[in-house]
């Protein structure tokens, strides 16, 4: 499983520990050091079954000051997949990619249900 976080996220620092409490085994990857590429978050998207909308980070300063909210919509699917890959920071974060599922920010009961545990 990897697990793709920024580490000064507070959210990010609750899922980590909420991996390690459960006992999850992950790889870490931090998402300012290593953005993740076009493929992969194409890859990503599909596979979450989510809007493409939710792999933005729209609570980011970045998204704020390049006015996003008002240019997605008008923005191509590949645009946006550009855009999420030129910076790390656009994209939301905790992901968790396990081999059947990508889970998009962190919701305890969402990833429960996700890795079996009742």
């Amino acid at each position: 499983m990897l697990f793709v976080y920024y580490p000064k996220c507070t959210t990010c620092q609750k899922a980590k520990k909420w991996l390690e409490e459960n006992s999850i085994v992950f790889e870490e990857r931090h998402i300012k050091e290593k953005n993740p590429s076009v493929e992969e978050l194409k890859e990503w998207h599909k596979k979450s079954g989510l809007p493409l909308k939710k792999f933005f980070n729209t609570s980011g300063l970045l998204y704020k000051e390049l006015k996003l909210k008002d240019k997605l919509p008008t923005m191509s699917e590949e645009e946006q997949y550009s855009l999420l890959a030129s910076d790390g920071m656009l994209v939301k974060r905790p992901i968790l990619i396990g081999d059947n599922f990508v889970l998009v920010g962190f919701k305890e009961a969402d990833w429960k249900t996700a890795l079996g545990i009742l």
